[in-house]
């Protein structure tokens, strides 16, 4: 990644206000529920890598290769 690209923040910018404009405003909401989306995500991830120690293919991997 270029040096001009990790000193433009306008994508991170955009994405805060679209995520307050989505809270009304509120920045403790939006805070929460940034929180909440990070925690999902984390146990989304947790539940994958556990899958794939136990040999498993998660069913999007699987209906992607078989559609190539």
């Amino acid at each position: 990644m270029s040096v001009p690209a990790l000193l433009d923040n306008s994508h991170y910018e955009q994405a805060c206000d679209q995520a307050i404009a989505m809270c009304d405003g509120n920045l403790r909401s939006t805070i929460k529920a940034l929180i909440m989306a990070n925690e999902y995500l984390e146990a989304e991830l947790e539940e994958l890598q556990a899958a794939i120690s136990a040999g498993c293919i998660p069913e999007t991997s699987r209906s992607r290769s078989s559609a190539a």
